[in-house]
């Protein structure tokens, strides 16, 4: 379902845009993917990994619905969804990194960053925000910053949804028409379709200087909502798994024991914890 761009010159015109699922497939398949998202956090729970999935792309490219369809079986006191816009007036006169470090996840959690660092060499680049040195100078930091993370035991997912100017249109047009969804739009979401050309050009050099073995972004087709939701959460499901345990944690023998008890109830118990596994002393 996803698509992995190239290690140079990648193409936003490369994706395949008319990638469609059918709603009985993306019934079928969300349902696994929830099942395993489930899995995955009661696996972190125990072994204290980390881990941030970035979500960019378009304006209405359709991250928050992917996030939602994604975060709506998980529980929240493990997994923080971070939504990105302007920095505080505290936060400018910081390194345009700091409000991200301190957003990063707790041992045994989950990061979603609706926008994130790379805002610096998409729009405040585009916009002028900030200086061509600074913008320049960002691709090493970022990559400096996700290798720092990588390396104490964090891993990172990096999602691009990719919509085509026709499709962006018709869903602000429809957003403009719902009451309930009015609230989404804005004056630069509208001022930044006249920068398309400026924004692709930035996107495709972010994607090619900080897609890393360690870190790849996975840019998605997302004309079609329910494809592009399907191709985000299985990149997440299999980056997040890989290596994990995800078989069903024993009952603890005091547990148990409190169950036979109280419940009259025979459980099977699990084994003695070895060093350095107990909750929340994974890797660090």
């Amino acid at each position: 379902m996803s698509h992995k761009p190239k290690h140079h010159h990648f193409r936003l015109a490369d994706l395949p845009m008319d990638r469609k699922l059918s709603r009985k497939d993306y019934d079928e398949k969300l349902a696994g993917l929830h099942r395993k998202l489930q899995a995955i956090q009661q696996a972190y729970l125990v072994s204290g990994d980390r881990a941030i999935v970035v979500f960019e792309g378009w304006d209405a490219g359709g991250k928050g619905g992917a996030i939602r369809r994604m975060t709506s079986v998980m529980d929240p006191r493990s997994c923080h969804v971070w939504p990105i816009g302007a920095p505080t007036d505290r936060e400018q006169g910081k390194h345009y990194l700091f409000r991200f470090w301190q957003r990063l996840p707790d041992p045994s959690s989950i990061a979603i960053f609706d926008r994130s660092w790379y805002g610096r060499v998409m729009v405040e680049r585009v916009e002028g925000l900030a200086s061509r040195e600074e913008w320049t100078r960002a691709y090493h930091e970022i990559a400096e910053f996700e290798r720092m993370l990588i390396d104490d035991g964090v891993r990172i997912v990096k999602l691009f949804l990719h919509i085509t100017p026709e499709e962006q249109l018709e869903r602000f047009r429809k957003r403009l028409e719902d009451p309930l969804k009015r609230w989404k739009l804005s004056y630069e979401d509208l001022r930044n379709r006249q920068k398309w050309d400026d924004y692709v050009g930035a996107i495709e050099e972010m994607i090619d200087r900080t897609s890393t073995a360690a870190a790849p972004w996975t840019a998605i087709p997302a004309n079609d909502k329910d494809y592009a939701r399907i191709a985000a959460i299985e990149t997440v499901v299999e980056t997040l798994s890989r290596g994990v345990d995800l078989s069903p944690r024993p009952i603890s023998p005091d547990l148990a024991r409190v169950a036979r008890e109280a419940l009259g109830l025979d459980l099977p118990v699990e084994k003695e914890d070895e060093p350095g596994k107990a909750m929340g002393q994974g890797r660090g």
